[in-house]
């Protein structure tokens, strides 16, 4: 679904709407030598939008009939924001890594760039569930799915092969080194063959497990049992509980997001979720990624494991936001400092910059965010709504990028006839070939292979490419 073609009705001309961008919407530097957002303020400007490099200041003065966006990506803490936004003066917000607490207040609407909302903590929808709120919370899924899971790979192919490829350079570098007698002294394994746990089958969790396949890995999937079927039809284990998924496993990645949080306590379901239990059934000298929220693991269990050498290497990737002023350091990345000084070299920290790593994406998040906030104001139309749609606006469904995420009754509609034909036409060649090797007597499928193999590989081959093209390989939703 392209959610700019839905934003075609004019907004009260008496209105005036303002949004908050609070984190970056391009990553790429621009002349000034800071992150460029120009690309995305052409999109605001072409839709009759706003854009201003600065906060709201007196909302009267702004142009009526408009949706003025206001660009702040460098409010961080959570003192700065309910400074910004607690009394409500933002009609909505844009928000990727920045973590909004519930003090903050949009009467209308917020997205997030990505995919899991534990950040978007506003009582204006209810927290990062988005259950229970008067205002529509939304994501835009799937957008850096591909990035994150690149990074996951990254993560893993830093330790696994594990051939010291830095001491190498150095001594061939300096022609310090004798292939006939000494590589014999550097052993290494390949990825082939081992076994990835994946905890979660949303966009990102999927995206890993066809990575780890390219590379021969063992995938086993830990998800809700309503998507073993789908599990097993890609060709993955399914693992229903989560410590079966941990057994045997070389790589442990986790993605199912922090879950919905408890009103009283303020605890998330899936907090703690990774913890020895989980741990102790990996092999030996297993790694662990968690390039998710930092709360999924139990960071106790993780400096235990550590020091065991149950596991070789962590990765995380965690919010980290440091007070400018004071310099006190708060987020989810925090109890992990801890381990640095015992095991600084078997960790590799981000400060949630995993799923960050392509402009492209960022920006693409970003045009889709300002698309579903117009279509909101402009239509009462939601489009990706997590959580609860209040009364009064209309629920599209969800939207991904092309590749990414289930196939939809919408993808299969969407085909042309020459698509369906082309497709059908493939199919019947098939099956005619499939026909003539069934019928045929185990003396005489040399002749049919000889004649005409080639030509059946061929069609496997196209038919498998148009299903790649067309989004039709994956669940089904």
């Amino acid at each position: 679904m392209n959610t700019s073609t839905l934003a075609a009705e004019p907004i009260n001309p008496q209105r005036i709407y303002a949004v908050l961008i609070c984190d970056l919407v391009g990553l790429s530097f621009g002349p000034d030598g800071k992150p460029d957002p120009s690309e995305v303020r052409a999109h605001i400007e072409a839709k009759g939008g706003r854009f201003h490099l600065s906060e709201l200041g007196d909302k009267a003065g702004l142009e009526r009939g408009r949706v003025h966006f206001f660009y702040q990506p460098d409010l961080s803490t959570r003192e700065e924001l309910i400074e910004a936004a607690a009394d409500g003066r933002y009609d909505a917000v844009i928000a990727a890594a920045t973590f909004l607490p519930a003090e903050t207040v949009f009467p209308l609407a917020g997205v997030r760039i990505g995919a899991g909302t534990g950040n978007m903590g506003s009582r204006s929808w209810g927290g990062g569930s988005g259950e229970g709120g008067t205002a529509v919370l939304m994501n835009t899924p799937g957008i850096n799915s591909r990035a994150t899971a690149q990074m996951v790979m990254k993560a893993t192919l830093k330790v696994l092969p594990d051939l010291p490829v830095d001491l190498l350079h150095e001594r061939v570098a300096a022609g310090a080194f004798d292939t006939g007698r000494e590589l014999r002294d550097f052993p290494t394994e390949k990825l082939e063959g081992k076994t990835m746990a994946i905890i979660g089958y949303g966009n990102i969790g999927r995206e890993v497990a066809k990575l780890a396949r390219a590379f021969g890995m063992r995938v086993v999937i830990h998800a809700r049992p309503r998507h073993r079927d789908w599990v097993e039809a890609e060709g993955f284990a399914f693992a229903p509980d989560l410590v079966e998924a941990a057994e045997g496993a070389d790589v442990l990645s986790v993605h199912v997001g922090l879950g919905k949080q408890d009103a009283q306590t303020g605890h998330y379901a899936n907090a703690g979720l990774v913890g020895a239990d989980v741990l102790s059934r990996m092999n030996k000298g297993a790694v662990l990624i968690n390039y998710d929220r930092g709360e999924l693991v139990d960071v106790a269990a993780l400096g235990d494991a550590l020091d065991t050498g149950q596991v070789r290497h962590a990765a995380i990737d965690a919010d980290l936001f440091r007070d400018a002023s004071t310099g006190r350091l708060s987020g989810p990345m925090l109890p992990y400092l801890d381990l640095v000084e015992r095991h600084g070299a078997r960790l590799e920290l981000l400060p949630h910059a995993a799923a960050d790593t392509d402009h492209r994406s960022r920006v693409a998040g970003a045009k889709q965010a300002v698309d579903q906030l117009f279509d909101v104001i402009c239509c009462k139309s939601v489009t990706n709504a997590k959580g609860t749609v209040p009364p009064g606006y209309l629920s599209l469904g969800a939207t991904t990028p092309p590749g990414i995420g289930p196939v939809t009754a919408d993808h299969l509609l969407k085909l042309t006839s020459g698509e369906c034909s082309e497709l059908a036409d493939v199919c019947d060649r098939q099956s005619r070939l499939w026909k003539t090797l069934s019928d045929t007597s185990p003396t005489e499928r040399g002749r049919i292979v000889a004649e005409q193999g080639e030509g059946l590989v061929r069609l496997i081959d196209r038919f498998c490419l148009l299903a790649e093209k067309l989004n039709l390989r994956g669940p089904y939703q």
